[in-house]
């Protein structure tokens, strides 16, 4: 923040600050400074905004459009850096003023038409000097949510198009005027395209980045609350695809001369005080080489089980076998689906002084103090199996193990159970009772699992609806009976429901209707009963109506509590329940 931004911003906020929050004010990027701001006056953000705009005499744009007609007024560079995006705006009385200007009136007319811009943060001199240069329009300032500025960024400029712009060069960054010879250096623009593709990730807390050569184009999509999202690109990308392919296997410290076989890297990425670990893999394709990217955040906060999602009552079902000296609890679901996130949640939950607990991991996703976690490394023999042979011999008292991949590893995780160990792991089974029939198969013997297996939980990932826009909806008796009747809950609560949230879209949730994800699950107790089916080699089908029968609750029926308590919706449990059903 130069000395100018320092004078622009209200005195009535500037006298609450200390010199400290100053100073990160100062060092804090434009689409940064609102939240931080916030967080110095520890006030909302929505709240801290209105004030800034009331203050400064500015309007608050909100739903915001960006103006076709001024896309091509401004380069990428400058945009990028100013977190600016001119907007269309509707004044109150369209039919009068400079407003009003037909689309098809002369260039001078259409010259002194206003220019409304929408900004993450207070302009300054600078900003309109510069804007000046390439527009003679008069310029109108508003004050928007910076996430919102942001995403209209990305989406009429593309991620990384202020690295990548090589139309006109007359403007320079500021951070960039020392170095303006590298500026304009391809390697360098590829490697600063590089960091904001992985950088814009990490803010829309993406857990994948896909590089995808198609014909003609090079396509890069995230993996965004379980759903893939294309990634909006600058238009001279492709003929960067070598270079961006090349710089992702130097990075991960791969040969970049071989392109006829896979192959996998790691990168350990830091930028803005966050410290990533990701892991790389490349495949041959017809067009060129893919490169998918998982990010693996190495300071991430751990979950709660409340966070989670879990109610009360699944909360004191889990619990009370937590407290068990020994016996197995395993938690199921596809890929993606939290399971690895809900077992540190589970270590944390019974973390002590007087416990020694050993992890074995692949990859070792959060740190938890006091706990010996240890990473698998089956290209020198350190596979899940041997990890847990030798882990045996370490006195412990809980051990995780992040996956049962095989009979080996299944078969040494029970004995450990058996000889007074708590072992908590994963398996990939669709539903809580598919995974002791998985173990059968497997070909461990029906005696030593029903023994062992304390407890078992199948989980989902659904998106929660944002807070900040979803609104309650009147509801279709007859389609919510139908849906119901899909998630295996009573239809007659339907009588009961007038209303429901539903998703609506707004700046804060970039038009989406979500924001974050919620657990959904479903927990499995062997009782008697199912002791003897499990004895006689029973199905899934037939574990799972007798725990119905003895109070189970599905996933479907666990999805409903959510939707009737307003964290998702009917289309989203739906998707996830169905999805993973099939």
């Amino acid at each position: 923040m130069t000395a100018s931004d320092q004078e622009l911003l209200p005195t009535s906020l500037a006298e609450r600050l200390t010199d400290e929050q100053r100073q990160a004010l100062a060092e804090a990027p434009r689409e940064k400074r609102l939240e931080t701001l916030a967080a110095a006056l520890a006030r909302p953000e929505p709240e801290v905004l209105e004030k800034l705009a009331a203050a400064a005499g500015l309007t608050l744009a909100s739903n915001l459009e960006t103006d076709p007609d001024a896309r091509g007024l401004l380069p990428a560079r400058l945009v990028h850096e100013y977190q600016i995006i001119p907007i269309l705006f509707k004044p109150q009385n369209p039919a009068t003023g400079p407003e009003a200007q037909s689309p098809d009136a002369p260039p001078s007319a259409l010259s002194s038409q206003p220019l409304h811009l929408a900004a993450a943060w207070l302009p300054d001199a600078l900003m309109a000097d510069w804007l000046r240069t390439f527009t003679p329009r008069p310029l109108v300032w508003h004050l928007a949510v910076p996430e919102r500025v942001h995403q209209l960024i990305i989406e009429n400029f593309g991620v990384g198009a202020g690295s990548l712009d090589d139309g006109d060069e007359s403007y320079v960054a500021p951070e960039a005027q020392k170095q303006e010879e590298e500026a304009v250096d391809e390697e360098a623009a590829v490697v600063r395209f590089v960091t904001d593709v992985i950088s814009q990730a990490i803010a829309d807390q993406a857990t994948d980045i896909h590089f995808e050569p198609q014909e003609g184009a090079l396509r890069i999509r995230y993996r965004v609350d379980g759903l893939l999202v294309p990634v909006p690109l600058p238009e001279n990308l492709l003929r960067f695809q070598d270079a961006i392919i090349s710089r992702l296997k130097i990075m991960a410290r791969m040969n970049i001369s071989e392109k006829r076989l896979p192959q996998d890297g790691r990168i350990n990425f830091k930028a803005a005080g966050v410290v990533l670990d990701i892991r790389v893999s490349t495949v041959p394709t017809i067009y060129a080489e893919s490169i998918s990217l998982r990010l693996l955040n190495q300071k991430k906060e751990a979950y709660t089980m409340d966070r989670l999602g879990m109610s009360p009552e699944e909360q004191s079902q889990i619990v009370s076998i937590l407290d068990y000296p020994h016996g197995i609890i395993l938690v199921t679901g596809p890929t993606g689906s939290g399971k690895s996130t809900s077992l540190n949640a589970f270590l944390r939950k019974i973390n002590s002084t007087d416990l020694r607990i050993i992890t074995i991991e692949d990859p070792i996703e959060y740190e938890v103090p006091g706990v010996n976690q240890m990473q698998v490394r089956p290209e020198i023999g350190l596979t899940f199996a041997d990890a847990l042979r030798h882990v045996l011999r370490q006195d412990p008292d809980v051990i995780m193990v992040g996956e049962i991949r095989d009979k080996d590893t299944a078969e040494i995780a029970i004995r450990a159970s058996l000889t007074g160990h708590l072992v908590f792991s994963t398996l990939h089974t669709n539903d809580a009772p598919g995974a002791i029939t998985r173990l059968v198969d497997m070909g461990i013997e029906p005696f030593l699992v029903a023994s062992a297996i304390e407890l078992v939980i199948a989980q989902r990932l659904v998106r929660r609806l944002c807070v900040e826009c979803s609104r309650p909806a009147p509801v279709n008796k007859i389609k919510l009976r139908e849906n119901l009747a899909i998630l295996g809950a009573d239809p007659a609560e339907a009588e009961l429901i007038e209303m429901l949230k539903s998703p609506v879209g707004c700046d804060r949730c970039r038009g989406t209707g979500y924001r974050g994800r919620v657990g959904i699950f479903e927990i499995f107790r062997l009782n008697d009963e199912m002791h003897e089916l499990v004895l006689k080699r029973e199905s899934t089908r037939s574990l799972a109506d007798c725990a119905r029968k003895n109070g189970m609750r599905t996933l479907g029926q666990s999805g409903w509590e959510k939707i009737k308590l307003g964290y998702t919706s009917f289309d989203e449990v739906l998707r996830v329940v169905t999805m993973t059903d099939a």
